[in-house]
């Protein structure tokens, strides 16, 4: 039987992870590797592991939208399913998305339950999207019975229907890392497609490992986690409200860094800093997309 889902994982020095991912996949379904040009074993490990996998090279890296977009463009089956390299699959993970998505035509994108390496639950929906923060991890104490619609679920993996994503087009290719799904999931939600959370369907997300962390690591990581929030609240709100917003986060992180710093905290220090500095860059207009401009999506 022809496989109506491809599976798509974007790679950058992920090998000391992207092994246990394709161990865990259903051989029979069509695998789209996207390496943000790896300097480690990681496409060494896939040609191993998978030798069919359709792998894109990029000489440098792209971030992970952009990579999911070039991923997207070469699928040619029903669904496609975005999973991280630090993600453990099952098939029965796999079918119980696609039978929601046949249960729901109507829905565009579908989120399993994630549990870390401890088996507890880790959070990867949220019901709104601006409210994220209220509840806390408190909201993912009760797991949902059966299948709901929410606003947010996370990239790390998801079920989307092609037809869809077609529609609305991939991957903002202003967004180099983070809030792209949060970018999606309003896209999607906005042409008139739920999201389905889909209680029956449990992966495991070891939340890390892609990577080897050091200072560049840090900086690059909360630099854009920061960037991208002002981008995104100047996208959907308006210029002005993230400028206001930027301005605030600038001043607050920069506040936060110097006290770290007379207290001796280098790294707390060093991450703030890098938030500061995205913050007031997303308020400047400074691109964080290694794109050229004129990119389409």
């Amino acid at each position: 039987m022809t496989a109506r889902t491809t599976v798509i994982t974007i790679t950058h020095n992920g090998g000391l992870v992207i092994g246990g991912l394709l161990k865990s996949l259903p051989a029979d379904l069509p695998l789209i590797v996207v390496d943000n040009a790896s300097q480690d074993d990681t496409l060494d490990i896939v040609a191993k592991l998978r030798p069919d996998a359709k792998v894109i090279r990029n000489s440098k890296g792209l971030g992970y939208g952009a990579a999911a977009s070039q991923g997207l463009g070469a699928v040619e089956t029903e669904f496609a399913l975005l999973a991280n390299p630090d993600s453990l699959m099952t098939a029965d993970a796999v079918n119980a998305l696609v039978h929601a998505a046949d249960l729901y035509p109507e829905a565009a994108m579908f989120g399993p339950i994630h549990k870390d390496g401890n088996g507890h639950i880790e959070p990867s929906h949220n019901v709104e999207i601006w409210k994220r923060n209220i509840f806390g991890k408190l909201a993912y104490n009760i797991v949902p019975e059966g299948p709901i619609c929410v606003e947010f679920l996370s990239g790390a993996v998801n079920l989307v229907r092609m037809e869809v994503m077609r529609e609305v087009g991939f991957y903002d290719p202003e967004i180099y890392l983070y809030y792209e799904d949060d970018d999606m999931c309003v896209r999607v939600r906005r042409a008139g497609h739920p999201l389905i959370l889909v209680a029956s369907s449990v992966v495991t997300h070891l939340n890390g490992g892609s990577v080897r962390p050091n200072k560049a690591y840090y900086w690059e990581k909360f630099w854009n986690i920061a960037w991208s929030r002002i981008y995104f609240e100047s996208k959907y709100k308006g210029r002005l409200a993230g400028m206001c917003l930027g301005t605030k986060h600038a001043l607050r992180f920069a506040g936060k860094a110097l006290l770290y710093g007379v207290t001796f905290n280098r790294k707390k220090g060093w991450r703030d800093l890098a938030r500061s500095a995205g913050s007031l860059a997303a308020v400047l207009g400074v691109r964080a997309s290694k794109l050229p401009r004129t990119a389409k999506h």
